[in-house]
């Protein structure tokens, strides 16, 4: 008879790691694909509002109580001309959108995106074109956006309806500046010498706002950690933040190996915090950067039919993963990654948000539904603020392709702001078995299971869509418990599993 799995995990009151940033839960949206046309932005949709925004989409993007929205890009923004998507619409230009091959239409530009993101309680964190453009387009774009008046950017924006500023609070000084596929791209040199004279305008426009500089696009570009180091000794003084960036797939079909994916997250992570803190030293700063995960996600199912899209046409169905149950896992493992690295991530952006590689798909003029991916994000975003907790997890482990020693469990926990919430968050990998859990609480005393929700499907490779927008679902029957201070529950073969204490 095979071994039972277990794993435990140990929480002390006073062992923690970071007050989590509220916006680790962001998300992104870029004129990219059905993503704004068709996603956020239908006016004959049945409905939509007076301005043309999805009700339906809206209400499912309050539900995930998204605090900040990377906008509007992405690729896109390298060849963005900020100033096509203001003033009357009906003179606006339509363009030749180079990042994606589409035609961008600019029916939605920053104020009506501003509106939108009242109307969905977040805020915007805002992306400048350094790829075509540079420092001149930058502070006019600043000074548009966030100056009260009395200037012409700033008049010009109120003679478009706006009387208040925006003030807007996060910029991202460009996106992916060493990728080949960038309009624009740059050598870290260039793309540091830019940044930061940008950002010195930047601040002088507006010395309130908090600046993100590029980091490489991703762990495996050959630029990475070299890029970072140029960047960060030319920008440091000017920067709050460096961006990373990772997607992962399961092209192979290997879902053991594609499940320890996180484990790359947490050690791209644990590299850029490395070389952030050399440039600290060799700088003999006090100052410490943050970081910006701002595009993370599983993205791989669509690749094949984006080849075979046409060039030029209008919001084609671009970047559409239809998400499985494995995938909805390691998403969840990546968010229990961001919260382990809060103490230095503070900004994290799922990308994205609606149609293109997101939690919502929809159909033109149709239903909206949850992807398998929405469940896992909405828990962290909704149970996931407060304090994370340091957690001593000890786990049966297994090998995979790519990674030896994986754990079982992937666990986090997180207690509320008012310490009367404790949520923990667990995965079990296992493919065949169920997990034995076991959490010793101490010094978090006079606690009471609330629920214990699970996610799980018998099949893999079940989705949600359309017509089963249901198929994937959480469940409210996990059945864990506390006795003498620990909780203890049975986590299903390849579940994600929320288990929410409250102090009775």
């Amino acid at each position: 008879m095979e071994k039972q799995r277990a794993g435990t995990m140990i929480l002390e009151k006073d062992y923690r790691i970071a007050e989590i940033d509220d916006r680790l839960y962001g998300a992104f949206v870029e004129h990219l694909g059905r993503a704004i046309y068709g996603g956020i932005y239908e006016p004959s949709h049945p409905t939509a509002d007076a301005a043309g925004f999805r009700e339906d989409t809206a209400e499912l993007v309050r539900e995930l109580r998204v605090p900040i929205v990377r906008y509007p890009g992405g690729n896109f923004v390298s060849g963005y001309n900020w100033e096509d998507g203001i003033g009357p619409r009906e003179e606006r230009p339509r363009r030749l959108e180079l990042a994606w091959r589409t035609i961008e239409t600019n029916e939605v530009g920053i104020n009506e995106f501003a509106d939108w993101a009242k109307k969905v309680n977040t805020e915007l964190m805002m992306a400048i074109n350094l790829g075509s453009r540079g420092i001149d387009a930058a502070r006019n774009l600043v000074e548009y956006c966030n100056h009260p008046g009395g200037t012409f950017y700033s008049d010009l924006r109120r003679s478009h309806g706006y009387a208040a500023p925006h003030k807007f609070k996060v910029w991202c000084l460009g996106n992916e500046m060493d990728g080949h596929w960038q309009i624009g791209a740059k050598t870290a040199y260039e793309y540091g010498r830019l940044a930061q004279e940008a950002a010195k305008v930047m601040r002088l426009v507006d010395p309130t706002i908090e600046l993100v500089a590029c980091g490489s696009s991703g762990r495996g570009m050959p630029s990475f950690a070299e890029w970072e180091a140029t960047v960060l000794d030319l920008t440091y003084d000017y920067v709050d933040y460096l961006s990373l960036h990772t997607y992962y797939g399961n092209r192979d079909n290997d879902t053991p190996n594609f499940l320890a994916k996180s484990l790359d997250m947490d050690q791209f992570i644990q590299s850029v915090i490395a070389i952030c803190d050399y440039v600290k030293a060799k700088r003999r700063s006090s100052k410490t950067i943050y970081l910006s995960f701002d595009e993370w996600n599983v993205w791989y199912h669509s690749n094949d039919a984006d080849r075979a899209i046409e060039p030029w046409s209008i919001a084609p169905p671009q970047l559409e993963d239809i998400y499985t149950m494995e995938d909805a896992l390691l998403v969840g493992s990546m968010l229990i990654t961001l919260m382990r690295r809060s103490d230095r991530v503070k900004i994290a952006c799922l990308a994205q948000l609606i149609n293109v590689i997101a939690p919502i798909m929809t159909e033109t003029g149709g239903r909206a539904w949850r992807q398998t991916i929405f469940y896992p994000f909405m828990h962290a975003s909704l149970y996931g603020r407060g304090t994370a907790l340091l957690p001593i997890i000890r786990s049966d482990k297994y090998d995979s392709t790519e990674f030896s020693d994986v754990p079982y469990l992937d666990a986090m926990a997180v207690l509320s702001r008012a310490e009367d919430e404790l949520t923990i968050f667990a995965v079990n990998r296992d493919l065949e078995q169920s997990l034995e859990f076991t959490c010793e609480l101490r010094g978090l005393t006079g606690f009471a299971v609330q629920e214990h929700l699970v996610l799980e499907h018998p099949d893999l490779k079940a989705a949600n869509t359309a017509e089963r927008p249901d198929n994937v679902v959480p469940h409210n029957r996990g059945g864990a418990v506390l006795e003498e201070g620990r909780v203890k529950a049975k986590l299903g073969k390849a579940s994600w599993n929320v288990i929410r204490l409250k102090r009775a």
